[in-house]
């Protein structure tokens, strides 16, 4: 197999100490790991924490780049450009083949923003590099599965975003990978935008407008949905039971009750790409970094994830 290529997100962040936890687990032995980073700053990570150095660490370029600049727990342009410089780096390997999937450690935005980077979050980007429109987000654990219909934008804006071929292509998706992941075909809740689904049309025209013809036209796939669901009553025990994934119409509406559930093991998977990418499903958590506190047990999950969707 060819190997998992793992990112270390923002340096500041805790990304370099999980990097290293996941690359000693003996979880992991068996699989190809080879770190995007570099490597006088894993060095010093390590060094703090009393960690190993991995096997297998390739360094993008970053011309002029200092380790010892780095300032753990601070939002900076130097850091935003070593994580930049990392997903750069991964993706170009993953497009030409070299990697069998690419897995990343958390990013910080906003100094992504102030190295001059165009897009919100991973997802973007990787669609935009593999010339995607059509990507997804999943948020993905063996007993809850939440793909998003809208992901890095205003709620304003949400309900103008929505229409139903949007959502049945997040249903499509869902169901694809659902199907490969579990081996059967499964059961989708479609929830609705607005509390208690609209309630007919008292509370917004969204569910009637877009979503209930889009669960119409799921059901004419052969892939079967239910829906528009009341939001609030969507992941209660009985649905958890019922369904094996959920279409959520915002970030929030399916990553808050995710987020609760799955924390520790959650993953992140970008469908729609030509490429396999899984990241953790938590952020930089800049204020434990460096410590030896931060868990590493979602990027285990999502290391473990990407060689299965590898084929590994």
């Amino acid at each position: 197999m060819r190997p998992l290529a793992i990112t270390i997100g923002d340096p500041a962040g805790i990304g370099p100490e999980i990097v290293l936890k996941a690359c000693a687990d003996p979880a992991l032995r068996e699989l190809p790991l080879l770190v995007i980073g570099m490597r006088a700053l894993l060095a010093r990570v390590a060094d703090v924490l009393g960690l190993p150095l991995p096997a297998a660490i390739e360094e993008p370029p970053l011309p002029g780049f200092d380790a010892a600049a780095v300032q753990p727990g601070r939002i900076a342009a130097l850091h935003g450009a070593v994580a930049a410089a990392c997903i750069e780096h991964a993706i170009a390997g993953c497009l030409a083949g070299r990697f069998a999937a690419l897995v990343t450690a958390p990013v910080h935005k906003q100094a992504l923003h102030l190295a001059g980077v165009p897009f919100p979050g991973h997802t973007e980007w990787l669609a935009a590099r593999s010339g995607v429109r059509d990507e997804t987000m999943l948020m993905y654990h063996e007993q809850l599965a939440v793909a998003l219909v809208t992901v890095h934008q205003s709620l304003a804006s949400v309900p103008a975003s929505l229409d139903a071929l949007r959502i049945v292509r997040v249903g499509v998706q869902l169901a694809e990978a659902l199907r490969r992941l579990r081996g059967r075909e499964p059961r989708l809740a479609v929830l609705g935008l607005n509390p208690h689904a609209g309630e007919g049309g008292l509370f917004g025209d969204e569910e009637r407008r877009c979503i209930v013809p889009a669960v119409g036209e799921l059901l004419q796939l052969g892939i079967l949905a239910d829906g528009p669901l009341p939001p609030d009553a969507a992941f209660t025990p009985a649905a958890r039971a019922r369904y094996d994934g959920w279409v959520c119409m915002y970030h929030d509406q399916g990553l808050i009750p995710f987020k609760a559930f799955a924390f520790d093991e959650g993953v992140n998977v970008t469908l729609g790409l030509p490429i396999v990418r899984t990241s953790v499903d938590h952020g930089t958590a800049f204020d434990i970094a460096w410590q030896g506190r931060a868990s590493h047990r979602s990027l285990v999950s999502a290391i473990r994830l990407a060689a299965r969707l590898a084929g590994g």
